[in-house]
């Protein structure tokens, strides 16, 4: 147990601050409660599932820009798609477009040999030109019961929907691939890709699959957006540097190759939270973003000098 406890301290220690935030929150807000919980976990879903996806990229050793526009597509393709072919389907060919485009992502990388923020950062614009030829604007409808699937309570009064919802997808997805073959090779790739190849891995293949494990992330984090809105939105949301936040901030190293999901999950909690008190502490909303922003900005650069001392050392 004490082992356990040592080797997830920073995680426990994310979680410990969240409930402290929670507490905090339930003082200045005293009504703050079962439903503060469940719009909390429904305006986070976008973020985890965004996050999600990148963690994979940055424990391979890599970064990908263009997730929120990935989540745009999925999220015009199931608004649109629903009402022709029902849910069920739109939400199968939604996850697998978002696969697809993810592996045209790692694909696009490992046959060029361009570093993984180029190649992102321009297919950040061809996912976001895709989304606005499928709609031009907000438009489409989801499935009733997508929408549901994510608001109120399930179980017991206080368990958001929305949470469990996320821990199913991660768990269903991520957990098996983490235990198996290709993930130790992802780790791999990360710690040290040439060690990794002298080991017999297939680092090509295991970053065009990190890339597709990603893009099946934004698939979910589409079908998210269009359960909170009811339409498909095909501008791109703020789920970029928050992802990237969240990922540091959550205990994984953008070197690679070290770090987990749950981590960057309940980070996304903990931003969510803050934007969450500054709101009800009153704060002008442009300041909140401001803060917010520079939040985001400071865990991702304090990362980045950490890690560039790390492997000076």
């Amino acid at each position: 147990m004490s082992e356990l406890v040592r080797k997830n301290t920073w995680t426990l220690g994310l979680l410990a601050l969240f409930l402290v935030l929670l507490a905090f929150t339930k003082t200045i807000q005293t009504n703050f409660g079962v439903s503060g919980l469940e719009s909390l976990a429904r305006a986070a879903l976008p973020f985890a599932f965004a996050t999600a996806g990148m963690a994979v990229v940055v424990i391979v050793g890599g970064i990908d820009l263009s997730v929120a526009s990935i989540m745009a597509v999925c999220s015009v393709i199931a608004a649109v798609s629903m009402p022709v072919v029902g849910g069920v389907a739109g939400i199968l060919i939604v996850l697998t477009l978002g696969t697809v485009m993810g592996a045209i992502n790692g694909g696009v990388i490992v046959a060029t040999k361009v570093p993984d923020i180029v190649v992102t950062l321009a297919m950040l614009f061809v996912w976001e030109g895709v989304a606005l030829l499928i709609l031009e604007t907000p438009g489409g409808q989801a499935s009733d019961w997508l929408q549901a699937s994510i608001q109120g309570s399930i179980f017991i009064p206080g368990l958001p929907k929305a949470l469990l919802v996320i821990a199913i997808v991660v768990s269903v997805v991520w957990l098996p691939i983490r235990r198996s073959q290709l993930g130790l090779s992802i780790y791999a790739t990360g710690s040290h890709e040439i060690a990794a190849f002298r080991s017999g891995v297939s680092v090509g293949v295991t970053r065009i699959w990190a890339y597709s494990i990603c893009g099946l992330f934004c698939g979910f984090g589409g079908l998210s957006l269009v359960s909170l809105t009811g339409i498909g939105e095909p501008v791109p949301g703020p789920y970029l540097l928050a992802s990237v936040a969240a990922v540091v901030l959550g205990g994984v190293v953008l070197g690679g190759g070290r770090g987990g999901l749950l981590g960057p999950i309940i980070a996304v909690f903990v931003l969510r939270i803050i934007r969450t008190i500054l709101t009800l502490a009153g704060v002008d909303p442009n300041i909140t973003t401001i803060i917010e922003g520079t939040v985001m900005v400071s865990v991702v650069m304090l990362a980045a000098i950490f890690t560039y001392r790390g492997g000076r050392a």
